[in-house]
C-alpha cells in the first residue's frame, strides 16, 4: 500500500527557468526553516535546472 503524503506538509517543486510546477514532495517543517531548492530535471526544457519551493494553490 503506497503512503499518502499529508497535505500540511506537501509542497510543490517549481522550474526556475519555465516556471512550471514538475514535483510533488513533503517537508519536515520542524526541521527545516529555509525553502528547498533542487537541481532536478524539467521535463518541459529537457534540462535539469534548479527547482525551488512554491505555495500549493487552490486548497
Amino acid at each position: 500500500m503506497a503512503k499518502i503524503k499529508h497535505a500540511d506538509r506537501l509542497i510543490t517543486m517549481r522550474c526556475s527557468v519555465c516556471k512550471r510546477r514538475n514535483y510533488y514532495t513533503n517537508k519536515n517543517k520542524k526541521l527545516v526553516e529555509r525553502k528547498i531548492e533542487l537541481q532536478k530535471f524539467c521535463e518541459w526544457c529537457r534540462v535539469k535546472t534548479l527547482h525551488k519551493e512554491a505555495r500549493i494553490t487552490g486548497k
